[in-house]
């Protein structure tokens, strides 16, 4: 049928937007229920789909910013094998040193920024599908208000009372 919660909702929306109103009901229409009900039921569906969707960036984070801890301690220890490499060598200890710090320094400040973007980009994921399905529930509960309102109205007969 649909591709996401997003266009099931559009449609659901259009599907009550382009009801028929019943006569002396302006907020009242007739929808068929079976459609109804099976748009929600695919929307039910698809939330997990999002929400697995959502769990998914926070483990890709969770990976990014372990990738990125390995880097940097690899980076650290190739820094503290040169620097040990430089210290043999007695006529340049001290360049050895200054060189070996200014290594770490750089994979522990590359560290710390690598795990900021990998926290920020996670944060605008997470915020961006935490606003969609936050939408997606929303709709559905307007839907199901006027569904309820729909399905709670009399029904009209056609004769006069």
């Amino acid at each position: 049928m649909a591709s996401g919660v997003n266009e099931l909702i559009e449609m659901l929306y259009n599907m009550v937007s382009d009801a028929w109103g019943l006569p002396l009901g302006a907020e009242k229409c007739v929808i068929e229920r079976d459609k109804v009900l099976d748009l929600l039921d695919e929307i039910k569906a698809q939330l997990p789909t999002e929400l697995a969707e959502a769990k998914r960036l926070v483990n890709a984070r969770a990976e990014f910013i372990a990738n990125a801890k390995r880097e940097a301690d690899t980076i650290k220890k190739a820094a503290e094998e040169h620097a040990r490499r430089l210290v043999e060598e007695q006529a340049i200890i001290r360049t050895a040193k200054a060189k070996g710090n200014e290594i770490i320094t750089i994979a522990e400040t590359k560290s710390v920024e690598l795990k900021k973007a990998a926290n920020e980009y996670a944060d605008d994921a997470l915020r961006r599908t935490e606003s969609a399905i936050a939408e997606a529930l929303d709709e559905v509960r307007q839907s199901r208000i006027r569904f309820r309102s729909v399905s709670s109205a009399p029904v009209h007969t056609g004769e006069h009372e």
